[in-house]
């Protein structure tokens, strides 16, 4: 029986025990996705547990692309019991951990000498976990509320310190992980004045919101908030365990925080969902559309009809910030566009969702038809929906999409919805919150070249501009971005962080560039990078990466043949690229020869095939659009401050 058979019976605990006790975690791995998708606590509990003495090593030996993270570990006191939970909640999301837990007690020391076990480890992520006791170990009794937020302040300014010596050490893009500290109630009563007390919350609460407002998670910095993880109900310390062997967290709380983190780290690597597909009936309003019709189903006018419009508001929010909606519902077409563009109940629109399929099919064809009419991979989708057996349909015909378990409760959809933190990312950019703006511009465009008999004349009525040059200030988190969660036109599968881009752009002889295009239709904004470096006179570019929604207008081709130029007209001799094979870039193998590059050094290797161009006879750049390009001016700052 094959492990992938295995995983599709039986309860997600059952067949998990029975990999673990036939051995095969290891070679069964990229099931575990799959297998913990819907894992209750106490099976993902175990599935730590299990994983967690795992060898990195014989996974990567029988899977070498699985994605991986090197993590080290640090805190105040005993905090190694995080790391089954964050194994556990890391294999949910396909992602394979390295783990290293540091001296116990000693993040001071592991933080601030560079030569420390936790910096030898080179982390991509390092979690310093600060417990419930955080500050009070330097508070003496008897104290004053205000004492203690003396100390609180001098902690968070150590950790600021902490942080630079961090982002000096660590490995170029790596991330510090700080939390906020729950206040405990055997602190807060130990004053009797109700005053004081009231005080006391007070300034620990602003020693919180300081340490959020340090966060800078694109840059190296990311804060987790755990007020929500003990508002669901997690105690924070555990007295006894404390007491006698300095592990102050509960599992629950470790539980929480793992969930967090793991969130964290998929947004980290690029990983978050863009478009989420909702079902309607029973998802999105109360009744059935083919029984009750468009006027008959409901979002308001009872507690029950309420709960949907309370849903619909969220989805709404996250629309808001750019997540793409799209709707996949067993049912007419033009009752499904009366229902969403005609009731007056809803708070959403025909307006707010970018593509709507409605038909008898299978679900999971649906979401396959909305990912190809977007641009973007099935794997980037969220599909929620009330039916079990819609669920299953696409779980099994989309690998890699989530699924949110919703039921027959919808005063529970929300909190289902935005359990794992799907469209988490470590920054919003303008291009996120734009983005159903631009794949309404897309439709807009499509329909137009579907009415165009010819493709050349569709083009060339397009109007469109392209512009390449250093990108802003404010355009870095974007080019982060494009690298991180591009796939398809990614020449090289490099990812960068906010910082790394940052840090690319000012090195010596380092040439990144921002490709921006318009049409008639709108502004796509930010839609490319360039990375590139100058020396021995001659430009080689390092990586180039293109957003899928703009392809097959020729900017990839007014890309490369306006960097071919510009690099003539500045004096070089010769053009260097290089393409490495990713799981999803094959398409991209033909690119540079298009463009008259010859391959350097035979075929290449199984990892990268480098080309060159010698710059002497120059491809024309597409008729259709206008092109402007500007190489980096060594006089002028390598990042632009200020808009376009």
């Amino acid at each position: 029986m094959r492990d992938r058979d295995l995983v599709r019976r039986s309860s997600p605990g059952a067949r998990l025990r029975t990999l673990h006790a036939q051995g095969r975690l290891a070679t069964g791995y990229p099931d575990l996705r799959e297998l913990l998708a819907d894992a209750g606590p106490d099976e993902l509990d175990f599935a730590g547990r299990v994983l967690a003495p795992l060898d990195p090593d014989e996974v990567l030996g029988h899977h070498p692309e699985t994605p991986t993270v090197r993590i080290a570990v640090t805190g105040r006191g005993t905090v190694g019991d995080v790391v089954p939970a964050l194994t556990g909640q890391l294999a949910r999301h396909g992602i394979l951990a390295r783990t290293r837990v540091c001296g116990a007690g000693g993040y001071l020391g592991d933080l601030a000498d560079p030569g420390s076990p936790l910096y030898t480890h080179a982390p991509d992520v390092t979690l310093c976990v600060l417990d419930p006791l955080t500050v009070w170990d330097k508070v003496a009794a008897p104290w004053q509320p205000i004492e203690v937020s003396v100390a609180a302040e001098r902690q968070r300014k150590a950790l600021g310190e902490l942080a630079a010596t961090h982002a000096a050490c660590a490995p170029p893009g790596a991330t510090l992980v700080l939390n906020t500290v729950p206040l405990l109630h055997r602190f807060t009563h130990q004053l009797t004045s109700l005053a004081q007390r009231a005080e006391l919350g007070g300034l620990w609460r602003q020693f919180n919101a300081d340490l959020l407002y340090m966060a800078r998670p694109s840059d190296g910095l990311a804060v987790l908030d755990l007020e929500p993880v003990t508002s669901a109900g997690a105690r924070a310390d555990e007295p006894r365990l404390g007491a006698y062997a300095d592990a102050h967290c509960t599992a629950q709380l470790l539980t929480g925080y793992a969930r967090e983190a793991a969130h964290l780290i998929r947004g980290l690597r690029g990983q978050a969902k863009k478009c989420l597909v909702l079902d309607l009936d029973g998802t999105l309003w109360d009744g059935v559309l083919a029984e009750d019709g468009p006027e008959g189903v409901t979002a308001a006018g009872s507690l029950r009809g309420a709960a949907f419009g309370a849903f619909q508001h969220t989805v709404k929010q996250l629309a808001a910030q750019g997540v793409l909606l799209a709707v996949c519902s067993k049912n007419d077409p033009q009752d499904v566009a009366r229902a969403l563009a005609e009731h007056p109940e809803f708070p959403l629109s025909a307006d707010d969702f970018v593509t709507v399929v409605a038909d008898w099919g299978s679900k999971a064809e649906g979401v396959h038809t909305i990912a190809e009419r977007l641009g973007i991979a099935p794997e980037a989708v969220v599909f929620a929906d009330d039916t079990p057996f819609e669920r299953e349909t696409v779980r099994a015909g989309v690998p890699g999409a989530a699924v949110v378990p919703l039921d027959s409760e919808p005063a529970l959809h929300a909190e289902r919805l935005l359990a794992d933190g799907w469209f988490d990312t470590p920054a919003l950019t303008d291009e996120d919150r734009l983005r159903p703006v631009r794949y309404a511009q897309r439709a807009a465009r499509e329909r137009f070249e579907a009415g165009s008999a010819d493709y050349r004349a569709f083009l060339d009525s397009l109007d469109l501009r392209v512009e390449i040059s250093p990108p802003y200030e404010h355009e870095l988190a974007r080019l982060a971005q494009l690298s991180l969660r591009t796939n398809r036109f990614n020449l090289t599968g490099e990812r960068l962080s906010t910082e790394q881009v940052r840090q690319r752009a000012a090195a010596p002889g380092a040439v990144v560039l921002a490709v921006r295009a318009a049409d008639r239709f709108g502004d796509d904004g930010v839609v490319g990078a360039v990375f590139a470096r100058a020396g021995a006179g001659r430009l080689s570019v390092d990586n180039l990466v293109l957003s899928c929604r703009v392809l097959g207008r020729g900017i990839e081709d007014a890309t490369v043949s306006g960097l071919l130029r510009a690099a003539r007209e500045a004096g070089f001799t010769a053009v260097h690229a290089r393409w490495s094979p990713t799981r999803a870039n094959g398409a991209l193998r033909t690119l540079w020869p298009q463009h008259g590059f010859t391959t350097i050094g035979g075929p290449g290797t199984a990892t990268e095939i480098r080309f060159r161009h010698s710059l002497r006879r120059l491809g024309p750049v597409p008729g259709h659009l206008r092109l402007r390009l500007r190489l980096p001016d060594e006089r002028q700052p390598a990042v632009p401050r200020g808009g376009r």
